[in-house]
């Protein structure tokens, strides 16, 4: 009866443990985020970025058990273990060509959706509420360091508030440096940035997108690789 590959198995064990502590980094850090206050306040986050850092957490916990699930598996010849290591694999790769295809499928919506977005903040910059006032800070600090003005319409989208900016902090106002035709054009009496933060927004999502993709498609191949590993080991086991 064949015996089990020495190099498949141990190969197998060293890249589900590489794989484990990848987990392991990945949910300590997410957790230490979670928790806290000092790592929130360093890194800028607040109630609206959790979800990120919960998605995180679930993602490190599931590379952690699928890790454990390959390391145990391979060393121990358990084809239980095995099997549910390919289920794992397979389940995560089926989501991703899923949320592929659906996100070919549905783009026009997220681009709409994107601008509704967009829409709904060009409302609260026009606002005069508190928490308004809290989110107009935040994105003028966004427009000096992208040197954008505005969301859709530039810098009428600030409505009365335009000129509610004071001494260096005027809304939008461009930096002696910068004035040129392509980056600047004068409105209400000053000169300010040209490009709308939108189209900032937007190329950040396409550019960011594409390495996302890059992502997925790369993990893919590693999935499949691990996916036909676990296979062949778990065949060689029944065999042994």
């Amino acid at each position: 009866m064949a015996g089990v590959s020495g190099c498949m198995k141990y190969s197998m064990f060293i890249f589900n443990f590489f794989f484990w502590v990848c987990g392991s980094v990945i949910l300590g850090v997410s957790v230490w985020i979670r928790v806290s206050k000092n790592a929130q306040q360093e890194l800028e986050i607040d109630n609206s970025l959790f979800a990120g850092v919960d998605l995180l957490i679930a993602v490190g916990s599931i590379i952690m058990v699928l890790g454990f699930l390959g390391c145990c598996g391979a060393i121990k010849e358990s084809r239980c273990m095995l099997l549910l290591f390919f289920i794992g694999l397979l389940l995560i790769l089926i989501l991703q060509i899923t949320g592929g295809i659906l996100g070919a499928v549905y783009r026009s919506q997220i681009e709409t959706s994107l601008n509704k977005t967009l829409q709904a903040s060009v409302n609260s910059l026009q606002s005069s509420t508190e928490e308004s006032k809290a989110f107009q800070e935040k994105f003028q600090k966004f427009e000096r360091m992208n040197e954008c003005c505005g969301l859709l319409n530039g810098p009428a989208d600030w409505g009365k508030n335009f000129n509610s900016g004071t001494g260096s902090n005027k809304i939008c106002q461009c930096q002696l440096e910068d004035l040129s035709p392509n980056r600047c054009f004068m409105f209400q009496g000053r000169y300010v940035y040209k490009e709308p933060c939108g189209n900032v927004i937007a190329d950040y999502l396409k550019d960011h997108l594409l390495i996302i993709m890059g992502i997925a498609f790369g993990l893919a191949i590693i999935e499949i690789l691990g996916m036909g590993f676990s296979m062949s080991l778990y065949c060689q086991i029944q065999k042994k």
